[in-house]
């Protein structure tokens, strides 16, 4: 998807993650202690399950709206990969015909707002199942999840200190609490 803003993106990791709950809520026995190659990786993503302190039901009503939501939002990734493929066949054909350009335009973006309208139903309905207090500490977590990921990238990028976006938004004046 080309046209997702990074928060949107953000939100949709983090309810991925949180989706991913019914994996981590089996009664596997779990390893002691991650490999020392996945340590990185165990400490930028938390544990959702163990930070929240879900109860065995919210793991089971979120399992279900994930077993739900898995079909329908398979057959939408379907719908909008095949509707960026036809999208990019009409830009590029041999011969232009802006005509099925904005056709194949159109159908691209009912497949992109199909997909976004299943994610933010997910997590809406994610967001019913938490308590007030989960709540609170999920948007802590993901706050905090963003800046580290941010970090990282800008690590990747080389940026020094004071250059990165990160450390501009800091400097900007505080409006009170936004989400």
């Amino acid at each position: 998807m080309r046209n997702l803003s990074p928060r949107t993106f953000f939100i949709s990791a983090v309810a991925a993650t949180l989706f991913a709950i019914p994996a981590v809520a089996q009664n596997v026995p779990q390893p002691q202690g991650p490999p020392p190659d996945r340590q990185m990786a165990d400490d930028a993503r938390p544990n959702l399950h163990k930070e929240l302190g879900l109860s065995p039901d919210q793991v089971q009503q979120i399992r279900q709206m994930n077993q739900a939501r898995r079909p329908l939002m398979e057959e939408a990734g379907r719908r909008l990969r095949e509707a960026n493929r036809a999208l990019d066949m009409a830009i590029y054909a041999d011969t232009l015909n802006e005509e099925d350009v904005v056709a194949r335009l159109k159908e691209f973006q009912l497949a992109q707002a199909e997909v976004a309208k299943l994610r933010f139903r997910g997590e809406l309905e994610l967001r019913k199942v938490l308590t007030p207090g989960q709540l609170t500490k999920f948007r802590e977590l993901r706050e905090r999840f963003g800046r580290g990921r941010e970090m990282r990238q800008n690590r990747r990028r080389n940026l020094p200190p004071g250059q990165r976006p990160v450390d501009r938004i800091r400097q900007l004046p505080r409006r009170g609490n936004q989400i």
